[in-house]
């Protein structure tokens, strides 16, 4: 027990209880919107902790709450997506962690928010089920630019949905299968900023915070998903991705023009 209470020795007990409540409110809707919670969340993380310390943050409180979701969802799991998607996702962990800090990240925001905003007419509003043919081959090269993007960015879920959704999986799977994938991407990711310092002290306990608010935010959320349609799941599916990528292209420019 010791050894748990020593992650947050020297944490700010307001902030802690903020990630929490931001953990709870971020995975519901993270669960209504197909993923995304850390999107929602990296500006107020980032208001709270520093930019320095947001991705490895959110990545953290992101792994913590996944065995939840998988918990969830394990019998819509998609594994034979899972097997292309995990090993390149590793190996893009690390490449990410070890690049962390020395690329200008508003540019990647910039081409992230574009291809997020371009899903309302690649979708036809959402009359569209599905805008290109998604083999499950392509999830390995797909693992490997996300899990590095990620790693930088801290925030990749919404970019991963036209993927999926072109696989033909949608709500249950959708997430079940996303959610696999990610937690073994968290496990590089994780591993990667450790190894390379770039999470140390009061940061892993606020961390914890986040992800034991992802956990009951997930239940949650699991709760209502159970009540949505299939057509609804996609539009709000869309509608996110298309918020998501605006506020990515809002942010970039804000920090691009000072």
């Amino acid at each position: 027990m010791d050894w748990i209470l020593s992650f947050f020795t020297g944490s700010d007990p307001w902030i802690l209880l903020a990630l929490f409540l931001l953990g709870v409110g971020g995975f519901i809707f993270s669960t209504l919107a197909g993923g995304g919670g850390a999107l929602v969340l990296l500006p107020l993380v980032n208001t709270l902790l520093g930019a320095q310390y947001t991705a490895p943050v959110l990545n953290l409180g992101n792994l913590i709450g996944r065995p939840a979701r998988l918990f969830l969802y394990w019998k819509h799991i998609h594994w034979r997506i899972c097997a292309f998607y995990v090993v390149p996702a590793l190996l893009g962990a690390w490449a990410g962690a070890w690049m962390f800090g020395q690329l200008k990240i508003e540019f990647l925001q910039l081409l992230i928010g574009g291809f997020l905003v371009s899903t309302l007419f690649q979708y036809r509003m959402g009359r569209r089920a599905r805008s290109f043919s998604m083999p499950d081959a392509g999830f390995a090269p797909l693992g490997f630019v996300i899990s590095f993007l990620g790693t930088l960015v801290g925030a990749m879920g919404p970019v991963l949905n036209p993927f999926y959704m072109n696989a033909g999986l949608e709500k249950e799977e959708l997430i079940g299968t996303k959610t696999a994938n990610s937690f073994f991407m968290g496990l590089g990711q994780l591993s990667g900023y450790s190894f390379f310092g770039l999470l140390e002290g009061v940061y892993w306990g606020y961390g914890i915070a986040l992800g034991a608010g992802a956990i009951l935010g997930n239940i949650l959320g699991k709760k209502i998903l159970s009540r949505i349609t299939v057509s609804g799941f996609r539009i709000l599916l869309l509608l996110f991705m298309v918020l998501s990528g605006g506020m990515l292209i809002y942010s970039a420019l804000f920090s691009l023009l000072g």
